[in-house]
């Protein structure tokens, strides 16, 4: 059912108008006793989940009983950034989630339907896990809280996607994400129906339907007259439908259609969100397909300080490093530890540039050339790069440096997907 739509292009929803429509959704639904909610981390800092989820502990009080940040694979979440992310939520109501420890399989996903929507890729089983809070029977609410945005394993972010992945378990996950690698993220990104929502899909109306969840999506961009970050959509629903309107805006919103291909692609990671080339590497996927052969991906990452933001994937980087498809494939075919881990797999293919373009990473004090070249990433000097790169006097898109050269420039990678005609897969 779809609950509440509202959004457009043009659209800017401003707190007041955010804060109204919550009200009158959980209105509508009559009195709820307790309430979980699970919002994104601080790695989606700008999706605006936040600012709602204090929304929601405003509206319900006490009845808020738990927030559970949908942490999937990422380091659990600081005071620190809870406070800041979370304003007037109460630090008492937020649980960690243990994608290795504190799951449960609801179910199964047969390996003739793996084997039919990957059109013969892969052909496992596939575990529907939750984190065992959200199978609380005293829940009569959970509120899953994000933002939709083009994703590079299951083609746009979020909706069932933040309960199988964001609390969902370490094989869910690891599957998952190989089953979207191995299909194509270049046939993947952009689009609200893949392999891998469709296997979510048949999930969540197999096994999870008796659970109270209401999905609360929104749609982000930057405003092109005032630079900030504004709401262009708000969409609340329990069904598929929320979804697919919010993935649409989403599609004209974020989905940027370059005129030329890029031979020079300048990325900011800000240092608040990319910590890591789990995270930071959203400038390989997001803007592959818009960049020419032989072109030069330049990734500023002043907070860079690992690879993975845990402990066993980081190893497993450092071991196999970005170098290709056949060569994960092959590494993965030949090592238990890669096999146990094919989220591992899945990434060290979406991280690498296939040998079409080069990846330099410049990154802060924390991280070393050795350790960048030693996963198969050229090495470049932060400091140099902006003093000849000065973010603070580009824009996003194109830009001229002062000998010429050419300069495509993005400020933030999570919030689109740029690609020109040529390389867009439909």
């Amino acid at each position: 059912m779809l609950y509440y739509a509202r959004g457009s292009k043009t659209d800017v929803i401003t707190d007041a108008q955010v804060r109204e429509a919550l009200a009158e959704v959980f209105d509508a639904m009559g009195p709820r006793k307790r309430v979980l909610v699970i919002p994104p981390d601080y790695t989606r800092l700008n999706s605006y989940a936040g600012p709602i989820t204090s929304m929601v502990n405003d509206y319900f009080g006490d009845r808020l009983t738990d927030v559970m940040p949908a942490l999937g694979t990422h380091s659990p979440m600081t005071e620190e950034q809870i406070t800041s992310m979370y304003q007037g939520v109460p630090l008492e109501k937020f649980r960690v989630h243990d994608w290795r420890n504190d799951v449960v399989t609801v179910g199964e996903v047969p390996a003739s339907y793996l084997e039919e929507v990957s059109e013969g890729r892969v052909s496992y089983t596939w575990p529907a896990q939750v984190n065992k809070l959200l199978l609380d029977p005293s829940f009569d609410l959970i509120l899953s809280i994000g933002q939709v945005v083009p994703h590079e394993v299951i083609g746009m972010a979020n909706y069932t996607k933040n309960i199988f992945v964001g609390v969902g378990g370490s094989e869910g996950i690891n599957k998952s994400h190989f089953l979207g690698a191995s299909y194509g993220m270049e046939r993947i990104m952009g689009r609200a129906k893949s392999p891998v929502r469709d296997v979510l899909e048949y999930a969540r109306t197999h096994f999870i339907q008796g659970l109270p969840i209401v999905y609360v999506l929104t749609v982000r961009a930057k405003d092109e007259e005032s630079g900030e970050l504004v709401t262009r959509g708000l969409f609340i629903g329990d069904d598929f439908e929320c979804f697919e309107k919010a993935s649409s805006l989403s599609l004209e919103t974020n989905f940027i259609m370059v005129d030329r291909e890029i031979r020079k692609c300048v990325v900011y990671l800000d240092p608040t969100e990319f910590k890591s080339t789990w995270l930071g590497n959203k400038a390989v996927y997001r803007t592959r397909m818009a960049l020419a052969d032989g072109a030069e991906l330049v990734i500023l990452a002043p907070a860079l300080k690992e690879f993975g933001e845990d402990h066993e994937i980081d190893r497993l980087i450092r071991k196999y490093g970005y170098k290709g498809t056949p060569h994960t494939l092959e590494a993965t075919r030949s090592n238990k530890d890669l096999q146990d881990n094919l989220g591992a797999s899945a990434h060290l293919i979406h991280g690498s540039s296939e040998g079409r373009f080069r990846i330099t990473y410049c990154p802060g004090p924390d991280m070393t050339r050795e350790e960048i070249e030693s996963v198969g990433f050229a090495w470049g000097d932060l400091e140099e790069a902006l003093r000849r790169y000065p973010i603070d006097k580009m824009t996003d898109g194109w830009n001229w440096m002062p000998d010429g050269e050419e300069v495509y420039y993005i400020s933030n990678p999570a919030l689109g997907l740029w690609t020109h005609p040529s390389r867009f897969i439909d």
